[in-house]
């Protein structure tokens, strides 16, 4: 038998002071604001990530001296400094704590509200964008658990064996570590991924809020305390006054057609299976979906501002859309929470309304209107439901089984898979809408419709729709205008995706314009002198919801050039639709031996292409190729096959 004096004892655990610890947190501190960003739950919005991750890096330091834990060291070395990883753990700890749900019976933890500091006012800040593979990481990543998030960013970033970050997890407050790492496994790890821009809250790039809106507050601010008056008094009148209806305006007339359109009880809703049975396939047959339809205070405010929007609420509409009252009961397309805002959708049979708020009140509710009709098939095939942080969530219809985000400039790149939710609703993507740099990626949203709707022709079993600033994303196709509206050649698919690489940038013209499809019809295929190759003639013709302000640009591409360039252009014209399937349309080009030549090309029924002015010239067939000098101007004309007469758009 030992003596207590013989007895081996372990040894001491090292304390770690402040200094220590802040310390490691300094020059450690962009590799621990990274594991609390790629921890943190990416629903909280890139804006949200990037503070709070800030904000618990720099709440990690001790407010005493403290046991150092007893955890591995890091392969690097790092992680075997007492304070780092004394720091580490603090921030691993939180991070999962702000992920975990809010709970009426419990008071918040300090890391599930918003961070007191850092604060930014009247600016957005996120991490600099990736490319496809890091969004298809992120995707993949918010499909996982906090502690399974936590495991996978240990073991990539961190280089932790398995042991150890079971430790870790354990250490953090993880009530199963062996269930992380097993659901953390089934995704290959990554590291050069994890280090990459798209996750570095560190390095951002900076945008404005919501300029209108942040004037309206402001104004809103300087009466606030007459407005407080205002609405005690009228809170007391009969009726319970305004208040209810949230941000709507006083009511100004008893009408009762009227009043019947603002009442929940009367919304109509179509049946979950309708679409199957249904000759139609619009939105009309959309159910009403949503974890908030049955909220009949939200639907009542909603229908109010609809009907009377108050001086705070911001009203936006797409040219040529009414912004007036509901002329009766709409129907509910979904009404929910999305990106911390209560969002509902209606539609009244001409146009989609959104109404929007906080989680946290109205103050700041918005109303937007968009025109929908005539819409069917993979024309309504999707709405906008938000944006937020340079992205997009988008509702589908019924009948859609599958979407996927495809990059215009770059169609030989797969598909990247958006995770679609029980109710419809896409997970966010990049959004070309909100992108105002240069235009290195055009993301379009790839939707599969179910068989049963695809095989009475209703709608084409791929569509592709891309954002342009409205609710009503615009639908895109590739297609002789002569063709039938479906289904003909170049409809879907590659297809499409192939004849819009060298355009896609052109889109951007297109933002806000109320556009509801685009289609690229390359017309013609042309040699060029000199034994340059073969130019690709291309026209892309915008219609609109409310039928005017069509766009048409005849486009011409060259061999080995990444965009095409508009060669001529016109508004409000027939040309290249069904009503008119011709164009004629003309370019100076140069060659590489450094000669300038006026090329012209018409459609294929284009029987003759002459030129007139400083460039003299006709030939026989669509296409025209002449000597010219530098900046010569010409007007171009055409005769078809049919004897007709056609001008070259300028």
């Amino acid at each position: 038998m030992q003596s207590q004096e013989a007895a081996p004892r372990p040894a001491p655990v090292p304390d770690v002071d402040v200094e220590q610890a802040e310390a490691a947190l300094v020059e450690h501190y962009p590799r621990l604001v990274r594991l609390a960003y790629l921890v943190l739950p990416p629903s909280l919005g890139r804006n949200r990530r990037v503070l709070t991750a800030h904000a618990l890096t720099q709440r990690a330091l001790p407010r005493a001296s403290t046991p150092a834990p007893v955890l591995p060291a890091q392969s690097t070395g790092r992680a075997g400094e007492a304070g780092y990883a004394l720091v580490r753990l603090q921030v691993l700890r939180t991070a999962l704590e702000a992920g975990l749900p809010l709970r009426r019976a419990a008071w918040p933890k300090r890391s599930q509200l918003p961070p007191l500091l850092p604060q930014v006012w009247g600016l957005r800040l996120f991490p600099r964008s990736g490319g496809a593979d890091e969004l298809a990481l992120d995707q993949r990543l918010s499909a996982l658990s906090g502690p399974a998030r936590a495991a996978y960013v240990l073991r990539g970033l961190e280089r932790l064996p398995e042991p150890a970050v079971r430790e870790v997890l354990a250490a953090a407050g993880a009530e199963d570590p062996d269930a992380a790492l097993r659901e953390a496994a089934v995704l290959p790890l990554q590291e050069g991924l994890l280090r990459s821009a798209e996750f570095d809250p560190c390095s951002l790039n900076a945008r404005p809020t919501d300029l209108m809106r942040r004037r309206q507050h402001l104004k809103a601010a300087l009466v606030t305390a007459a407005a407080a008056a205002v609405c005690g008094a009228l809170l007391a009148l009969p009726g319970g006054g305004w208040g209810p209806d949230g941000a709507a305006a006083p009511p100004y007339a008893q009408n009762p057609a009227g009043q019947a359109a603002l009442d929940p009880g009367r919304l109509v809703r179509a049946a979950p299976a309708a679409w199957r049975t249904s000759a139609r396939t619009d939105f009309s047959v959309w159910p009403a979906r949503g974890k908030l339809t049955g909220d009949r205070a939200l639907l009542r405010r909603a229908l109010a501002v609809w009907a009377r929007p108050g001086g705070t609420v911001q009203v936006s509409a797409t040219p040529g859309t009414p912004s007036g009252a509901p002329p009766g009961p709409p129907q509910l397309l979904y009404a929910g929470t999305v990106d911390r805002a209560r969002v509902v959708l209606f539609y009244d049979g001409l146009r989609i309304a959104r109404y929007a708020e906080p989680e946290d009140g109205t103050s700041g509710a918005a109303l937007d209107f968009a025109r929908v009709d005539g819409a069917s098939g993979a024309a309504a095939s999707a709405v906008v439901l938000d944006r937020s942080d340079s992205n997009v969530r988008y509702l589908t219809a019924p009948w859609v089984r599958a979407a996927a985000v495809r990059d215009l400039l770059a169609p030989e790149s797969g598909p990247v898979s958006l995770t679609l939710s029980a109710q419809g609703v896409t997970a966010p993507m990049a959004s070309p809408a909100l992108h105002t740099g240069a235009c290195r990626s055009w993301h379009a949203l790839e939707l599969t419709a179910a068989g049963s709707v695809t095989s009475g022709g209703a709608a084409p079993e791929h569509a592709l729709v891309t954002d342009l600033g409205e609710l009503a994303p615009a639908r895109l196709t590739a297609r002789d205008p002569s063709a039938s509206a479906e289904g003909s050649g170049a409809e879907t698919g590659e297809g499409v995706r192939e004849a819009w690489a060298p355009f896609a940038c052109s889109l951007a013209a297109e933002r806000g314009q109320g556009v509801r499809s685009v289609n690229a019809w390359r017309f013609a295929q042309q040699p060029l002198p000199d034994g340059a190759g073969t130019g690709d003639w291309t026209c892309t013709r915008a219609d609109t919801w409310r039928g005017g302000g069509s766009r048409v640009l005849a486009q011409f591409h060259t061999p080995g050039g990444r965009y095409g360039a508009v060669a001529a252009k016109a508004e409000d014209s027939p040309a290249c639709g069904p009503r008119d399937p011709h164009v004629l349309a003309g370019v100076l080009w140069k060659s590489g031996a450094g000669t300038w030549y006026l090329l012209a090309a018409g459609g294929q029924d284009t029987a003759s292409v002459r030129a007139s002015g400083q460039v003299d010239g006709s030939a026989g067939g669509p296409l025209l190729a002449l000597p010219a000098k530098r900046g010569a101007q010409a007007v171009l004309e055409g005769t078809l096959t049919d004897g007709g007469r056609i001008t070259g758009l300028r």
